[in-house]
């Protein structure tokens, strides 16, 4: 209706001159030819809009991305730079996976589709930097809390999960629900839900357990597949002394020390294993 700045405002009558249909509020573009602007003016001019249409680009990029820092991604695979692997995450977005952040052993083709952990998106010079990850430990964690409905909707809590990445993973689970057995809840019927997170992790372990409070039975727990006879404190009181058939052993220590290893650090104890045999021979 009245105008306060001519060089952002029209008045709706001149509006209406230019196009019959405009109304209060509504924006009408006109085009504006310079006068004598030179060469090199319209060429900073160029320039400087250029710019700033890239500067936004990148603003817009990178608030696409922090949005979803700590979360997973689907990534194609487009080529080796050297030991890294550089994955498209979206049109006009690259990350390039670093080969500490590989899985040993994993070997990737071309257009091939992989699930990816935003780490952390970082605001640069040459626009956002995403570092992404296959071997950190809330990969898994976030591909159940997508895949188990009952994790989604807080029914079953993830209360721990330690990893090494490409050979196994171990996780304790709780039910809030006494009515819901969590270790199923994640397992799915027929291992359907365990097995294709597996799948996304090219045939990673996961072993899957209830926690407890009581440090005792979180360890008989953690230790599994092994029969755990007994697990108690020594006499310095910093460790547990954990007490197994002399044929369950080697099951408990795992191939290279891997499941004792990954069970220290889910519960945060130090462990000892010994043989029934042992232990008697020390009276």
């Amino acid at each position: 209706d009245e105008v306060y700045d001519p060089a952002l405002e029209i008045s709706l009558g001149k509006a209406k001159a230019i196009d019959q249909n405009l109304n209060l509020g509504d924006t009408v573009r006109i085009e504006i030819t310079p006068k004598d602007f030179g060469r090199i003016a319209a060429m900073h001019a160029r320039s400087v809009i250029v710019q700033k249409i890239k500067e936004e680009e990148r603003r817009v990029v990178y608030d696409h991305f922090y949005c979803k820092e700590k979360d997973i991604v689907t990534g194609v695979v487009q080529r080796y730079v050297g030991e890294n692997v550089s994955v498209s995450l979206d049109d006009k977005t690259d990350a390039l996976l670093m080969k500490s952040e590989q899985i040993r052993g994993e070997v990737f083709k071309p257009t091939e589709r992989i699930k990816l952990y935003i780490v952390e998106v970082k605001e640069t010079n040459r626009g956002p930097r995403i570092l992404v990850s296959r071997t950190h430990p809330d990969l898994v964690k976030r591909l159940f809390e997508k895949e188990v409905a009952e994790i989604q909707d807080g029914t079953v809590e993830i209360k721990n999960i330690v990893r090494e990445a490409g050979s196994r993973t171990k996780m304790a689970v709780w039910s809030n629900d006494k009515n819901v057995d969590p270790v199923g809840a994640c397992v799915g019927l027929n291992g359907a839900r365990v097995n294709a997170i597996v799948n996304d992790l090219k045939g990673e372990k996961i072993d899957i357990f209830e926690w407890s409070d009581n440090i005792s039975e979180l360890i008989k727990n953690a230790l599994a597949p092994a029969q755990i006879l007994a697990v108690l404190p020594t006499e310095d009181k910093r460790s547990l002394l954990v007490v197994v058939e002399d044929n369950q052993l080697s099951l408990a220590i795992g191939k290279k020390g891997k499941n004792a290893r990954l069970a220290v650090k889910l519960t945060g104890m130090r462990i000892d294993i010994k043989t029934a045999g042992e232990i008697e021979e020390q009276g």
